[in-house]
């Protein structure tokens, strides 16, 4: 298969190729994040898996800043790529490289200060501040290695071999998932033990698919070039900081709102907990769906197949009802045996109850944010980030005042209930723009 699928084949085969493989890379990423929280919920104690999830929505922060700015460097790589301009493409992509190294050690710094700090202003309950404390000062130190990672995931899924981070990260989260049980079972490390078992396995990853990636770019008819261009950071910079901001939406909503959570009670975030990290892999199909139509849109537009955008954006969005039908009949069905497996059989009442009134209520919504990613995904494509900037912020918006109005007052329940209208807000308004067609004209290199 050649390098230029995405602008050859048709627009469905052409997204599910693109598409499968970072459905199930995304998977696995997740599933070590979610062994995490499993690892300790049922070896270490209730507590534990609440010092983790009371991490999660800072930590997956860092994540989303992460994947968000390699997809939004990724896009003028993909025009680069569909117009076969591969010198200045390889400029594009040495310019990535160097930028989000220096994003990544200064944010690994500032999060290794200031972590403890965050943890209490967002009210974490005090028997299990330490344990989040720790676990973030070990996570910080592996920052650098998350971003190398992502932001090379990024420059292979923007030259269409999306089957080669896939590789990697099976093999990331298997080592990881193995070491998780390691550590904490046999080393007696606790919540340390999960935090050191990421690091280790995402440095090894990220060191590997480097190297592969290095191997694949002198394949391309690149030439020399330099390793830093201003003009192109501030290109990939207008994309980025939205594709960051959309990519960042849910965990920066539920970082906001987590101090209203933490006033439940540790059993209640423990629930919670259990309930965003399922919700983060129901998300994972719909997000892939979205980041593959970005690089399909700018493929094509480099390509000057305007046409063929139009015919993809619809296919996604089929793609996303057939995901969202699966995920709600699985949610409905398996709620509380999924609850109880990160819990365990000793669970608390007030936690198992908090998840599966989670779980029950979201299943009927991820259509939602499958149609938001989509057209969030063509125009992020496009280079269109103005409206797409101001859709997702008016989600984060309304999410984070509603959930705190609402729930000191209504219950927990008030926290999710909000997302799905959030979700919709967003859709609506990029919806809109879509229509005017206008982002046709913000393509231009």
């Amino acid at each position: 298969m050649g390098n230029d699928y995405l602008i050859q084949k048709k627009p469905l085969n052409a997204l599910l190729i693109f598409a499968l493989p970072m459905m199930i890379g995304n998977l696995f990423q997740q599933t070590y994040t979610m062994a995490d929280s499993c690892v300790v919920g049922r070896l270490v104690g209730e507590d534990a898996l609440a010092a983790v999830g009371a991490s999660y929505a800072l930590t997956n922060i860092f994540i989303c800043i992460a994947v968000g700015g390699g997809v939004g460097a990724s896009v003028i790589v993909s025009r680069y790529f569909g117009a076969k301009e591969y010198a200045r493409m390889k400029l594009a992509v040495c310019t990535a490289f160097l930028s989000f190294l220096a994003v990544s050690v200064c944010l690994a710094v500032f999060g290794s200060l200031l972590g403890r700090q965050i943890m209490q202003a967002l009210n974490t309950p005090g028997d299990v501040l330490d344990m989040a404390a720790e676990y973030l000062a070990i996570y910080f130190l592996g920052l650098p290695f998350l971003f190398m990672y992502n932001v090379v995931s990024s420059m292979f899924n923007a030259l269409g071999k999306s089957r080669i981070p896939l590789c990697f990260l099976i093999f990331s989260s298997l080592f990881n998932i193995g070491l998780d049980f390691i550590l904490v079972k046999y080393f007696q490390m606790g919540v340390a033990g999960v935090a050191w078992a990421t690091l280790i396995a995402q440095g090894i990853s990220a060191a590997l698919s480097f190297l592969v990636f290095l191997y694949v770019l002198r394949n391309l008819d690149c030439g020399k070039t330099a390793l830093f261009d201003r003009k192109e950071l501030s290109d990939m910079t207008k994309i980025a900081l939205p594709s960051i901001l959309q990519q960042s939406i849910i965990s920066i909503g539920m970082m906001l709102v987590q101090s209203v959570v933490n006033s439940f009670g540790p059993q209640a975030l423990a629930g919670f907990s259990a309930g965003i990290r399922v919700e983060s892999i129901c998300i994972v199909p719909m997000s892939a769906i979205g980041n593959s139509l970005s690089s399909y849109t700018a493929q094509n537009m480099g390509a000057r197949k305007n046409h063929r955008v139009i015919t993809g954006y619809h296919v996604a969005n089929r793609m996303v009802l057939v995901c969202a039908a699966v995920i709600c009949l699985v949610l409905e069905l398996f709620h509380d045996a999924i609850i109880t497996f990160f819990l365990g059989e000793d669970g608390t009442d007030v936690a198992l109850a908090t998840g599966n009134d989670y779980l029950i209520f979201m299943g009927w919504f991820f259509c939602l944010i499958g149609f938001k990613m989509a057209v969030d995904g063509l125009l992020r494509g496009a280079g269109d980030m103005k409206m797409f900037t101001v859709a997702n912020l008016a989600n984060l918006l309304f999410r984070v005042t509603a959930s705190m109005a609402l729930a000191p007052v209504f219950g927990l329940r008030m926290v999710w209930v909000t997302v799905p209208v959030g979700w919709l807000i967003n859709w609506a308004i990029s919806y809109a723009r879509y229509r005017t067609g206008k982002w046709q004209q913000t393509a231009s290199l």
